[in-house]
């Protein structure tokens, strides 16, 4: 009994550990984990019965949670536009735009998975579309099974990093972040990744060509008359649009002055980047339609359907993301707007009915309340958790380990990395990350950085065999048996399990790249983020010693006015184990002019000080 009295904390980590074994479904597993040793420390003493009272209004403070209302629009927004057809013309689109180079198509499936990340935020909708879609394909023209599959899954995975990314909203929440400045963070690194995978995709193309061929020509649809591709007239407007963004970024100043009629000197990086991308995609549309309408003929077929297929989608994502980043919007208004914007896209194309809207708010709920439901059950477990200084005993593990924060940072990621294998990433952000926030912010570490370099390293857990729910999705729809394939007649093999798991390993080892790569450049996620202020106190106290005392702002005072001398006695000392002397203060202290009461530097002084900490 001693023993459980001095170790309850740890007991009672060992115990959540137990119940995940077994099998329980994570929320009530951590609810049960946190009533029963709750109940078990009031027993025991460890714990006040008065402190169960508080977890109604934790519960109630759940729901409250603005930010948490982010999740359902967002996944709204995602399965509106996945249903409504654009994962299926935007991976046809961009198939044709790289087919012709080796590793073109699966090219193209990381780019559209890129794109995918940045409307849905959701894994599964993106790996179930690019499997359906891609895969056959890349099957019919001889793909290595391993690479395909891989990529796939990989491609998909963008969806947890690059924002609206859902784990990076209950990142920012558990860490008491904001999600705006995890979505600047998240932002380069998500890019960087996807880098990534397109430089390995390029050096199997290049050394081993037999592993990812170009599209033959006859599977070559949007080709001109004259047999010619049509790439000159994308590259032409592609051109163009860059160029409008280029002047718009470098002229918003003068965009400003001109709209305002004031003189504007300098305009944020941010709203630059944004107005600039929405102004340059913008202008290529508009092209697009003019054209079309007024048939101009100056754009070919392929130039004609990239613009239209691809633009509408990056308009929205610039929009939603930009109005976010520029502060705007907080989270959950963007998240409405890109909703409402993907329900319109989808009455435009024809796609919106009855059917697919019941289909997508059903998919919505069920995720909203798995998230819910885990929140409450974390809440639970944290409630009893802090009251038997769980989070000290965590403290004192973690911060005793050598090497200070890189220590820190290697042991903690390599736990991520290793829990991932049976967690995934709703469940290890509401078990583990309010855990391992205070200890980094305790040692000095910048919180937005942390939770990015935990996102990219959570990633992996869609990716580990032989648990990793990327490849589950794969293998749902993957074909399984042998098959005749419809365009060419030829008999395609089906694609196995083991194929897949292989097909995840490189992939995984370039998520532990990135890892790595954040932590010895924590730079790609601060670069973007706003500079935090600092004030020099001591500047502060020089301006205010040689200003002039009318100038402090202090109310003046009518002629002949005095401060009121206190109504008794003040007591300097409290009186120490019963002894009265100098419990009573000398007569001089009853008449103190105002002038000792109350120093109006050192008030100023003291509140900046205040402000500071």
């Amino acid at each position: 009994m001693e023993f459980l009295t001095q170790n309850f904390a740890p007991v009672m980590f060992v115990g959540l550990v137990f119940f995940l074994l077994l099998g329980f479904p994570v929320a009530f597993s951590l609810g049960a984990c946190g009533l029963f040793f709750g109940f078990v420390g009031i027993e025991l003493g460890l714990l006040p019965a008065a402190l169960m009272q508080s977890l109604p209004l934790r519960i109630f403070g759940i729901m409250q949670n603005d930010t948490m209302l982010a999740i359902p629009f967002f996944t709204l927004m995602g399965l509106v536009l996945e249903r409504s057809g654009m994962a299926e013309d935007l991976l046809d689109t961009i198939g044709q735009v790289f087919g012709p180079m080796r590793g073109g198509l699966a090219f193209a499936v990381i780019f559209v998975g890129a794109l995918l990340a940045a409307t849905t935020g959701v894994v599964a909708a993106s790996v179930i579309s690019m499997g359906l879609i891609s895969l056959p394909i890349m099957l019919r023209y001889g793909y290595n099974r391993s690479l395909a599959t891989g990529v796939i899954a990989a491609s998909g995975t963008l969806a947890q990093i690059i924002p609206p990314s859902l784990v990076l909203i209950i990142m920012a929440d558990q860490l008491g972040r904001s999600v705006g400045d995890m979505y600047k963070g998240a932002f380069i690194p998500g890019f960087v990744l996807t880098s990534l995978y397109v430089g390995y995709v390029a050096i199997l193309a290049i050394f081993f060509r037999h592993r990812a061929p170009a599209l033959p020509p006859e599977a070559r649809v949007y080709r001109e008359p004259n047999g010619s591709g049509g790439y000159a007239s994308l590259v032409g407007i592609t051109v163009v649009s860059a160029l409008v963004a280029v002047f718009l970024a470098r002229h918003m100043a003068d965009v400003h002055t001109w709209w305002q009629g004031e003189l504007i000197e300098s305009v944020p990086t941010d709203e630059k980047i944004v107005v600039a991308l929405c102004g340059g995609v913008l202008v290529a549309f508009l092209a697009a339609v003019l054209n079309k309408v007024l048939r101009l003929g100056l754009l070919s077929r392929l130039a004609e359907r990239v613009t239209f297929v691809l633009i509408p989608p990056l308009l929205l994502i610039f929009l939603v993301l930009g109005t976010i980043f520029l502060g705007i919007a907080t989270p959950t208004e963007g998240g409405a707007m890109g909703a409402v914007g993907a329900l319109v896209m989808a009455l435009v194309r024809g796609k919106l009915n009855m059917s697919l809207l019941k289909q997508a708010l059903n998919s919505t709920l069920k995720l909203s309340s798995f998230v819910m439901f885990i929140l409450v059950g974390a809440t639970v477990f944290s409630l009893v958790f802090q009251g038997v200084d769980g989070p000290r005993w965590v403290e004192h593990l973690l911060t005793q380990l050598p090497g200070g924060q890189v220590g820190f940072l290697i042991a903690v990621n390599i736990m991520i990395f290793f829990l991932a294998f049976f967690l995934d990433f709703f469940e290890l952000s509401f078990i583990v990350i309010p855990l391992l926030g205070p200890v980094a912010d305790k040692l000095g570490i910048d919180l937005i950085w942390f939770g990015v370099l935990l996102a990219v390293n959570m990633q992996t857990s869609f990716m580990h065999p032989p648990f990793g729910f990327a490849l589950f999705y794969l293998r749902s729809v993957a074909p399984d048996k042998e098959y005749t394939d419809r365009v060419t007649g030829k008999t395609i093999a089906p694609v196995t399990t083991m194929q897949i798991y292989w097909g995840s390993v490189p992939f995984v080892i370039i998520q532990l790249i990135m890892v790595t790569l954040l932590i010895f450049f924590p730079a790609l996620v601060t670069g973007g983020l706003d500079k935090e202020e600092k004030v020099d106190l001591d500047q502060v106290t020089n301006i205010l010693e040689n200003m002039p005392s009318q100038d402090y702002g202090m109310p003046s005072l009518p002629p002949g006015f005095d401060f009121p001398a206190p109504a008794g006695p003040v007591m300097p000392d409290a009186p120490v184990d019963g002894d009265t002397s100098g419990a009573t203060a000398p007569p001089e202290a009853a008449t103190a002019t105002p002038d000792t009461a109350i120093d109006p530097m050192q008030a100023v002084q003291d509140a900046l000080k205040e402000g500071n900490r």
